[in-house]
């Protein structure tokens, strides 16, 4: 059975994933007395709160036809979009901060992280099916591509920690 979902609801949720990304590099720069790495996750937690502002305005620029009509028909074989989203790591069904309880070592606070972002660009590669303007599309092509940055800047410092 396909689970259909208006542009309005998959914004929402997207909203959600960047929120929950947010609080986890918050918290992640909580666990740190290194300004280096402590700035890096407060930089990747600014990020992820402008990639929310973002989804919020694309949401808030759909026209009432959008926020009530299906994005996806019947025919269509792509998943439920929260289901998409629970999947992905920083996910919607929990606050991924509370996963940080600050006996994780730093590689290990890295890695976690760098899952997170590698699902939130499979979830936002899933969301595009589910927007129909093409401009949509192509902003969440360049939150994709910021997502991208941040692995880099991640394993960068992975690299440095090693």
């Amino acid at each position: 059975m396909t689970v259909t979902f208006n542009a309005f609801e998959v914004f929402e949720i997207a909203e959600q994933i960047e929120q929950n990304g947010t609080n986890f590099y918050i918290r992640a720069a909580e666990l740190f007395d290194d300004f280096k790495i402590r700035e890096m996750f407060l930089r990747l937690a600014e990020w992820e709160r402008q990639h929310e502002i973002t989804f919020n305005r694309m949401k808030e620029q759909l026209s009432e036809k959008d926020r009530q009509e299906s994005s996806s028909n019947t025919d269509d074989l792509l998943p439920d979009p929260r289901v998409m989203a629970g999947l992905a790591v920083f996910g919607i069904r929990s606050d991924p901060a509370k996963e940080l309880h600050g006996r994780q070592s730093r590689t290990d606070i890295l890695r976690r992280a760098v899952e997170k972002e590698k699902d939130s660009i499979v979830f936002y590669h899933g969301l595009k099916e589910f927007i129909s303007a093409e401009a949509d599309k192509e902003k969440i092509n360049d939150i994709i591509k910021e997502e991208m940055r941040h692995i880099v800047i991640l394993d960068q410092s992975l690299k440095e920690n090693e």
